[in-house]
Formats: structure tokens, C-alpha cells, sequence
């Protein structure tokens, strides 16, 4: 009889030649079998799978309630194949899923962030222009951090000032035309990091001092700490401002240069939602409702359009 780490691997890859790329899915399924593993149990049971989704301490009801969900998922394909096998009941772990507002970056927090990312230090020197060139990229495109940590340097056409971004959510590649000056800053990193790295491990665009690729945990470590150096976040903080954020403020920075100019919101809309890559223009809706600016800015133009319509 197969185990469940061996359904688990069927599973994940039979998920995957379907379009999903389960990076976190995987992650927390393994952890699950290998609890199982350790309580001596061969097959999934309600309890099993709620005892493992509640086992971390101080985090969100939605956090227990993802878990769960996992598991229930990988249950119900191993139901035609194990029928010992339990699907844990939707809402067993209820909760109310909070999207946490974004934290919205001035000018000033950007140069700053940016300057003082360029100031890291490394025995090749590649650290600094590395975060910098990469953090500066996130707030002038809002590309997803994976997004920009997937480009290769094939997908980086600096005579066109094209990126072909292919890392993406919903698999779905795009093309993210560069302003000059962005596309100037990657050419000036390009430069360096050829003569500091000549030989690299990794075809990525952006790489870390031994050539390799990136990791989204080491990159989310390093704004941790240049953010708390320049005050974004206290030296305690467990949470704080995220470069997720970079993308808002792109988002909302077009939209308000669009209210302001007078521009078709409404129209140009699908073009924001297709370069954000968002699946649905339902998704890019949410940064209209994201800050008081963009709120006061709509309600002024759907005022006029109101009255327009009743004289």
C-alpha cells in the first residue's frame, strides 16, 4: 500500500501539470505528512488534520482555517483512492478574513529605502546595488516580489525596455514596458553585477553574492533590516510596512495621476489590471478603495457625473 507521502508527491504533481504551482500548498502538506507520520497514523482523520492545522501559537483564526483547507483538498483526492480516508467538514474552523490595508510609501520612504539599501555591505560589494536596483524596480513597475525575482536575464531587454515577466500568479506571462530611467538604473546594475559576477550560478537577472538566485525569505530579511534602520519599523516590530506595498503605491499612484488629469478611470482600467497581471479587473478594484485620496477623488467625479445627468 502506498504511503501518504507518496500519495502526496502524485498528488502535488498531477496539481502542477494542471496550470497550479502550489509552492506554499507543497510546503504545508509535507509538514502535514510528516505529522501524520510522527502520530502513526497511515490516513487522513478529522482529528489528525485539525490537530496539525491548529498547531501554531498566535497566529490568525484564517491562518488555522487555510491549513485545514489544504489538507481538505489533498482528502478529497485521496478519497477514490483510500476510502479510510476522512474530508474534514467546510467551516469547522470558522473565521472572518481581514485584507490587511496597505501601508502607503512616500516619496521621501522610497529614496530613503533605496539609498539605504545601496549602503549594504558584502566582501564583493554585489549586495547593496542588488537590493537597491531590486527595490526600486518593485516601486516604479509594482511587480510582485517572485515576479522580479523570476526574471531571468533573457526576460530583461534593455534596448527595448521591455521586461517579459513569466514568474506569475495565475500563469499568465506579461510584457512590463520600463520608463528610461528605470531602465537606465537596471542597465548601471547589468554593468556591475557582470564585472563583479562574471561567471554566475543562476540565470536570474537580480543574484545574490555567490551567483546564485535570489530567495524571497532572504529578500524579505534584508527589507526587514534596512527598513528598521530608517525608521520604517522599530527594532521589536514583527510587523510593519512589507515591499508587497510597493505594488499598492504604484497602483495607486496611476490612479490618482489618472483622477487628476481628468482621465477615464473606468477605461483605462483593464490596462492597469493587465499590467499588474491581475487575472480580473475585480482585482485592480480594490486600490480604489485603499486610501482616502483615491475614495474623495471618485466621489467628486461620480458627483459631476451625477449632476451632468440631472441638469
Amino acid at each position: 500500500m502506498k504511503t501518504l507521502s507518496t500519495h502526496l508527491q502524485q498528488y502535488l504533481q498531477l496539481r502542477r501539470n494542471l496550470g497550479f504551482k502550489l509552492d506554499d500548498t507543497a510546503c504545508s502538506l509535507r509538514q502535514f505528512v510528516r505529522f501524520a507520520r510522527q502520530q502513526k497514523v497511515s490516513f487522513i482523520t478529522t482529528q489528525l488534520a485539525l490537530r496539525w492545522a491548529t498547531q501554531p501559537t498566535g497566529c490568525q483564526p484564517a491562518c488555522w482555517a487555510a491549513r485545514l483547507g489544504r489538507v481538505r483538498r489533498f482528502a478529497r483526492y485521496l478519497t477514490a483512492i483510500d476510502a479510510r480516508t476522512e474530508v474534514p467538514a467546510p467551516g469547522l474552523l470558522p473565521h472572518r478574513y481581514r485584507r490587511k490595508p496597505p501601508y502607503l510609501y512616500t516619496d521621501q520612504e522610497v529614496r530613503h529605502l533605496i539609498a539605504a539599501a545601496q549602503k549594504l555591505t558584502s566582501p564583493q560589494a554585489l549586495r547593496g546595488p542588488t537590493y537597491a536596483t531590486l527595490f526600486g524596480l518593485l516601486a516604479a513597475t509594482g511587480l510582485r516580489v517572485g515576479e522580479a525575482l523570476g526574471l531571468d536575464r533573457a526576460d530583461v531587454d534593455l534596448t527595448q525596455a521591455l521586461l517579459t515577466v513569466r514568474q506569475t500568479k495565475g500563469n499568465k506571462p506579461r510584457l512590463v514596458p520600463l520608463h528610461p530611467s528605470t531602465n537606465q538604473a537596471l542597465r548601471r546594475y547589468e554593468r556591475l553585477r557582470d564585472r563583479l559576477c562574471p561567471r554566475p550560478q543562476s540565470p536570474r537577472f537580480f543574484i545574490s553574492e555567490q551567483g546564485g538566485a535570489l530567495k524571497d525569505g532572504t529578500v524579505r530579511q534584508w527589507f526587514i533590516k534596512v527598513s528598521r534602520q530608517i525608521g520604517l519599523r522599530q527594532p521589536t516590530d514583527r510587523h510593519g510596512p512589507r515591499l508587497h506595498d510597493l505594488r499598492h503605491r504604484f497602483s495607486i499612484r496611476t490612479l490618482v495621476q489618472w483622477y487628476r488629469s481628468n482621465q477615464d478611470v473606468d477605461a483605462h482600467l483593464p490596462e492597469l489590471a493587465t499590467y499588474l497581471g491581475h487575472c480580473h479587473v475585480n482585482d485592480t478594484y480594490w486600490y480604489v478603495s485603499a486610501t482616502p485620496e483615491l475614495l474623495q477623488l471618485a466621489t467628486r467625479r461620480w458627483q459631476r457625473h451625477e449632476g451632468g445627468h440631472r441638469s
